[in-house]
């Protein structure tokens, strides 16, 4: 499995720059979505600049999720449903959507430390309410750290929890291990989001208490090379 381009809407932002700047510089083309396609324009600026001869470029949230088949969603939970609303339409049927949001108190001015309740159970399970039917969603990368995504001169290390549909898993997979030194780990169905997301929440206080900036998570006793298949999903 293979992937060529994807799209990164709130690539303009930290965590989805960061993600872009990683993916490029493993060689797969870069569309970066924002709602000004002049912030986009300058992201994309941003990813040549960094990663030189990568291919990218800015789009304004809808175009980019059109121009192609993988669609990662990077944006804070509070714009979350408006964004999504934004490029529902706009989304190709065999479309694989990649949503990273995590709901913390932070998006109604609490604390990132704590998560909030979400009526569809997870930030994931509420985008997948709104994106057409037959458009596959998974939910993925919400505990790597934005300043050690940006830190191109460091590699990355952990695991990478991916909830979802397995027919969709592949394409996840082959972004997770674009990435040097991450891997992918299924975690199941989409409703395990509800237990994956406010992962980063604690990450986010363990941060915090050690006086790091870049904690993450590692699952134990899996094997080496390959994760043992799971049942149909």
């Amino acid at each position: 499995m293979t992937v060529e381009q994807v799209a990164v809407i709130g690539g303009t932002g930290e965590e989805g720059l960061g993600l872009a700047l990683r993916w490029a510089r493993a060689g797969i083309g870069i569309v970066i979505g924002s709602r000004s396609a002049e912030r986009a324009d300058q992201a994309a600026t941003r990813v040549t600049e960094l990663v030189p001869g990568a291919s990218a470029r800015g789009l304004e949230n809808p175009d980019a999720a059109a121009a192609g088949s993988v669609v990662v969603v990077a944006v804070p939970f509070e714009g979350q449903a408006t964004i999504y609303k934004s490029i529902a339409g706009h989304l190709r049927q065999d479309a694989v959507v990649i949503d990273c949001t995590v709901p913390v108190a932070a998006a109604v001015g609490g604390k990132a430390t704590n998560v909030l309740g979400v009526w569809q159970g997870s930030a994931a399970q509420q985008a997948a309410s709104l994106i057409p039917k037959g458009v596959q969603l998974c939910g993925a990368f919400h505990s790597l750290s934005a300043v050690a995504l940006h830190d191109l001169n460091s590699s990355l290390e952990g695991d990478v929890l991916v909830c979802g549909p397995r027919t969709a898993k592949p394409v996840v997979r082959r972004l997770v291990e674009a990435i040097e030194h991450l891997r992918f780990v299924d975690a199941g169905p989409l409703d395990n989001a509800r237990i994956v997301e406010p992962i980063t929440a604690l990450l986010i206080g363990i941060n915090h208490r050690y006086k790091v900036d870049r904690a993450g998570i590692r699952i134990t006793g899996l094997p080496r090379e390959e994760q043992a298949p799971g049942p149909a999903e």
